[in-house]
């Protein structure tokens, strides 16, 4: 069974950071490219960070750039993002994701004083 599990997400302060971590199982992990997006209340589900596969390509939102770190360890089936310098504009539930695959409950990150 393919299974998406994002954690770490919750409530920050604008301008602090948080960390969010996806496990995976269920597929040959190392062989997707795996996406991180997000949906805030109200607007469409988009794209805020990719990375390949073979040669690890990193491709971000223009909005996150700077700000945001995909990463992925193989070895632990796992996709990172390191989110800093949050803004009320980052507030939204996050998704891990690859292509073909299912969509897993997402966690909320909310940037808030």
């Amino acid at each position: 069974q393919v299974q998406l599990l994002e954690s770490g997400g919750g409530l920050v302060q604008p301008g602090g950071s948080l960390s969010l971590s996806c496990a995976a199982s269920g597929f040959t992990f190392h062989s997707y490219a795996l996406y991180w997006l997000r949906q805030a209340p109200g607007k469409d589900r988009e794209l805020v960070a990719r990375i390949m596969t073979a040669d690890g390509k990193l491709t971000y939102a223009d909005s996150v750039k700077g700000r945001f770190t995909i990463s992925r360890d193989n070895a632990k089936n796992t996709v990172y993002l390191e989110m800093n310098s949050l803004n009320s504009d980052d507030t939204a539930v996050y998704y891990c994701h690859f292509q073909g695959g299912p969509w897993g409950q997402g966690i909320q990150v909310t940037v808030s004083s």
